[in-house]
């Protein structure tokens, strides 16, 4: 009896792996005919002319741009950033700005810590 059982599931199994083979095999030939359908191509087509009109109208547009009074003066700002960093002339400007923001930093640190260790508190500011 468990013989009879045995070869019954093996049949039901074959029949589920055949079944599950046809289904890959028809999605494989659905999917061929979809990507050689005449819409597909049609799609594509539209798809790859909608991009380049993207591309030619952003080029268009950075050229205008570029031209444009806005443009030349960014052109000039950012040539004189690039200028200004080959020099030098802004490292050592950032340099001193760095400086004076930590030495006050620093001050403000001395100060907070001599009025903890002096027991004293600051002053709080009245309140309205």
């Amino acid at each position: 009896m468990s013989d009879s059982n045995s070869s019954h599931d093996d049949s039901q199994s074959n029949e589920v792996l055949d079944e599950l083979r046809n289904l890959g095999n028809n999605l494989k030939e659905l999917l061929q005919s979809v990507w050689g359908s005449e819409e597909r191509k049609k799609l594509q087509g539209e798809i790859e002319m909608g991009i380049q009109e993207i591309a030619d109208s952003l080029s268009k547009a950075a050229t205008e741009f570029s031209q444009s009074q806005t443009g030349q003066t960014l052109k000039s700002d950012i040539q004189d950033l690039n200028q200004r960093i080959q020099t030098g002339q802004l490292e050592a400007k950032i340099r001193i700005e760095l400086l004076s923001v930590l030495q006050k930093a620093n001050e403000g640190l001395k100060k907070a810590t001599s009025q903890r260790k002096s027991g004293d508190t600051p002053e709080e500011s009245p309140k309205p």
